[in-house]
């Protein structure tokens, strides 16, 4: 590594005021590593973690198999995770009923970033990780990245560093600690507190760790496949440190009342079913798939790694069909920032409907429907891609899906657009800032394009 002339330490952990977070967000190269001393730390932490990810049959799964009675995927333990069906009927979208595979995870896991203070500029410590979903193996995650079986070691593995800095944190040190969503579409009410926290001198560095500014991340939110879906939702949770007006379109009471509108008028029932009595999906040797070939696939893989917890294993993993798209529609009205956001409707979520961004779809999922049933403002999309502010290619959890990407877009657009109906709001940043102080009003891919907004 290559480094910068270190600051000294604070003397104790400090609750970063918006002064400090603007210092670390100026801060683009240098502090306690030069943006070369960056590069340098994550090609060796490439070289040492270099993992091997195979498919493989479900026969050759280690510790998981299909119950005889219902045809789901689980772990001999009872932990970890579990594949079912689901029979979802919903008045959101252009189908109205319809039975796919889910992951369950019922577990609450921590994702979480440690700051501390070096000459009053507040670092995140972030974390060099490989998944074996991830397309690139190593991608900068957060401090702290654990599922509660992981973290209670049921896999037998080592222990999850700074763990403890997060589950019993010190008095006065929270920062932020919500609770929030995970793909709707994909996981069961999936949710992780979304943890920061600060500490003092004592807390150093590991090897697989590195002090960054904001700055420097928010460099990095625009490499693809870099910065890890899990740090990017944690990176959405803090505060935001720039002055937003008061100003906005709607008032916060009416913002509040039109989230909590959608989700009392949305309907959408789920049935949990057997894996095996799931409705156009066909368990094959290798793999759960749909008959045409869309939405995504069951898949087995054998993992070997010489930097995680446990050094091999094998999981299942959900492999989606087709790259995402996310994009997020901004524009100024008496210059205000907003963002033209849609309450979403999915079926594992716990509330119902959280706030997406202006446009959520596989565009693959849609071919075989008619032009009628188009998502809205996909055209507007991508018409208008070429002159996007921001435009990166980003993995989802590497953890549970394998090679997950999304197309992640930000259209600065005219105030004269037309709102395409009651499912969309212009919500400004301070009143976003305020809705993701709470649990569950962003969905995850929002919470990625909001970080990555704040990093332009």
């Amino acid at each position: 590594m290559t480094p910068a002339t270190v600051p000294v330490p604070s003397r104790s952990a400090k609750t970063p005021t918006a002064a400090s977070l603007a210092a670390s967000a100026a801060a683009v190269d240098g502090g306690v590593l030069t943006n070369a001393g960056v590069a340098a730390w994550l090609e060796d932490r490439r070289r040492a973690q270099a993992q091997r990810v195979e498919r493989i049959p479900f026969a050759e799964l280690d510790g998981w198999g299909f119950d005889d009675l219902t045809g789901d995927l689980r772990h001999r333990s009872g932990r970890f995770f579990s594949v079912h069906g689901l029979r979802v009927s919903s008045d959101f979208g252009p189908v109205p009923t319809w039975e796919q595979p889910i992951i369950n995870q019922p577990e609450i896991g921590i994702l979480g970033i440690a700051l501390r203070d070096f000459d009053g500029v507040p670092h995140l410590l972030m974390q060099a990780k490989s998944e074996p979903g991830n397309v690139n193996g190593v991608q900068l995650s957060p401090t702290v990245q654990a599922t509660k079986s992981n973290y209670m070691r049921v896999h037998g593995g080592s222990h999850v560093p700074y763990l403890e800095c997060f589950r019993r944190p010190e008095q006065g040190s929270v920062v932020t600690d919500v609770l929030q969503s995970e793909q709707g579409s994909w996981f069961l009410r999936k949710r992780n507190r979304n943890m920061i926290i600060t500490v003092g001198p004592d807390v150093e560095a590991g090897e697989d760790f590195a002090w960054l500014t904001l700055g420097q991340v928010n460099a990095l939110l625009h490499e693809e496949n870099l910065v890890n879906m899990d740090a990017r939702t944690v990176l959405s949770c803090l505060p935001d440190w720039r002055a937003h007006a008061v100003e906005a379109v709607h008032a916060d009471a009416d913002i509040r009342s039109w989230i909590t509108r959608r989700r009392a008028e949305h309907e959408v029932r789920v049935t949990p079913i057997g894996l095996a009595e799931t409705g156009d999906w066909n368990v094959g040797a290798t793999e759960v798939a749909h008959e045409r070939g869309q939405h995504f696939s069951i898949v087995a893989v054998d993992v070997a790694s010489a930097r995680r917890e446990v050094r091999a294993w094998t999981q299942p993993l959900l492999e989606p069909h087709g790259t995402g798209l996310a994009a997020l529609f901004v524009r100024w009205p008496g210059g205000v920032p907003h963002v033209l956001l849609r309450a979403r409707a999915e079926p594992g979520f716990v509330s119902v409907a959280e706030l997406g961004p202006t446009l959520q779809c596989a565009p693959e999922n849609y071919a075989h429907l008619p032009p009628g049933l188009r998502p809205a403002y996909l055209d507007e999309v991508l018409a208008r891609r070429a002159g996007a502010v921001y435009d990166v290619r980003l993995s989802e959890e590497g953890g549970r899906f394998l090679h997950g990407q999304t197309h992640y877009i930000i259209i600065e657009v005219d105030d004269d657009l037309p709102v395409a109906s009651d499912e969309f709001r212009w919500v400004s940043l301070r009143q976003v800032d305020e809705l993701l102080r709470y649990d569950h009003h962003l969905n995850v891919q929002a919470r990625t394009l909001i970080a990555a907004l704040r990093s332009l």
